[in-house]
């Protein structure tokens, strides 16, 4: 199977130390999920017998889904897991195809290289100015911490999916 075919095991040890640290990413982004769910249930459950929700229930939500989507985008890349629309190339051959997937993955690693920059500095601008949560008070720059890294490894990993898939095409 070639690797435009689907989702292989990354080759080398780049590869592998990637593999590594976006599997570690997206089940730390699992836990954050599965946190976020039992404390949603706990959350209803006191609001429906005791008049008491957890407070802050929502922001904590709004944070933790963002960094969990945050932690899932670099091994759904590695995989090659998003989504292709491929109407117009459903008949283009595999050297079409992957010189395609090549210019995706390139043209989404730049983008997620602006979104990196930029998120780090809005949340550094948040930082100076002390915007914090209505409910909790916690500072919204505390959410950007563990978005940053997240887009820095989607950015790392769709450069070198862009390599991948440059390179099956000139085998």
């Amino acid at each position: 199977m070639s690797e435009m075919d689907g989702p292989a095991e990354a080759p080398g040890a780049f590869g592998r130390l990637l593999e590594t640290l976006c599997r570690i990413m997206a089940l730390s982004g699992g836990a954050i999920l599965l946190a976020l769910a039992v404390m949603t249930v706990v959350s209803i459950a006191g609001r429906a017998l005791f008049s008491a929700p957890i407070p802050g229930d929502f922001e904590l939500v709004e944070v933790g889904a963002a960094i969990a989507i945050f932690s899932f985008l670099p091994y759904c890349q590695l995989r090659r897991g998003n989504v292709i629309v491929d109407v117009f190339t459903i008949r283009a051959g595999p050297r079409v195809r992957g010189l395609l997937d090549a210019l995706g993955a390139f043209v989404y690693a730049l983008i997620a290289a602006l979104l990196a920059w930029r998120t780090f500095h809005g949340g550094a601008n948040l930082k100076l100015y002390g915007e914090t949560t209505m409910v909790l008070r916690v500072p919204v720059w505390w959410g950007f911490v563990p978005i940053v890294p997240g887009l820095v490894l989607l950015t790392v990993v769709a450069f070198y999916t862009a390599w991948r898939s440059f390179a099956e095409v000139k085998r």
